[in-house]
């Protein structure tokens, strides 16, 4: 079956989960509705097309492949927010237009809010029936994006190419696989070239398999949680609970593989 497999690396990366009070936590891993959020923007799709969204989250199924979960960095932000009730009957499309009420109308939010530093995962989409987009032009539309891409916040700028490749695998893991030794050959080869800036330094190696329902997984679950990351609605921001499977992923120690 076909997979597209694409890397998301960043300096600051940040995958929301249930917001409770003032704090705003993040996951190791990619979100489902982070993802097909990414897959929007490329595509030049309205975030108010909540039909078009629920289509890319129908059309797939989705696997990651962490890399490395990074560090852990904790920001105390504040932010000027108006009152509803200063926005009525004027424009706020943009937060120029918001913070255009006047001053005594505005006022302060705190949160505490986390982020992943130099983390690095893989994405592995499987087409289910009824997909809305080839593998090749999702492919198409990650190389040459409509609009910005960003990991989970508009701050979290990717610091890598997503470098999207088409494979053909029996199941996640495999074309996971095949996706790392394919970087590593075009890699070598750009060096040799002296073209680094085509691709960057090697992939560290995968530490956990994470998938949900409907993938062809190719390794065992060890464990499954329940995620709360299914887009119901955007403009409300409602999601809903996923089954997530969780595969760890052995690591041989250097000394032991150089032995055998």
């Amino acid at each position: 079956m076909e997979h597209l497999v694409f890397q998301l690396q960043a300096p600051l990366s940040s995958w929301g989960g249930p917001a409770v009070g003032e704090f705003r936590g993040t996951g190791e891993v990619p979100t489902q509705s982070a993802v097909v959020g990414l897959l929007g923007a490329a595509l030049g799709l309205d975030r108010g097309d909540e039909a078009a969204h629920a289509a890319l989250q129908d059309g797939y199924g989705m696997a990651m492949a962490l890399l490395s979960p990074g560090s852990l960095l904790r920001d105390y932000h504040t932010a000027q927010v108006p009152p509803r009730s200063a926005l009525k009957g004027r424009p706020h499309a943009t937060r120029r237009h918001e913070l255009q009420v006047p001053k005594h109308d505005l006022g302060t939010i705190l949160s505490t809010r986390d982020y992943r530093q130099n983390a690095a995962s893989l994405v592995a989409l499987q087409p289910r029936p009824g997909t809305p987009h080839a593998p090749s032009a999702l492919a198409e539309a990650l190389r040459k994006p409509k609009f910005t891409l960003y990991l989970g916040r508009k701050s979290c700028a990717p610091a890598a190419p997503l470098w999207p490749q088409v494979i053909e695998a029996e199941s996640a893991w495999l074309a996971f696989q095949q996706y790392t030794q394919q970087f590593e050959s075009t890699r070598q080869a750009a060096a040799r070239a002296q073209r680094l800036a085509t691709v960057l330094e090697p992939l560290p190696p995968i530490c956990r398999l994470v998938f949900d329902d409907h993938v062809t997984a190719g390794l065992a679950c060890d464990l499954t949680v329940l995620r709360k990351d299914r887009l119901i609605r955007r403009r409300g921001w409602q999601f809903g609970d996923r089954n997530e499977h969780i595969a760890l992923v052995p690591t041989v120690p250097a000394t032991l593989a150089t032995e055998t």
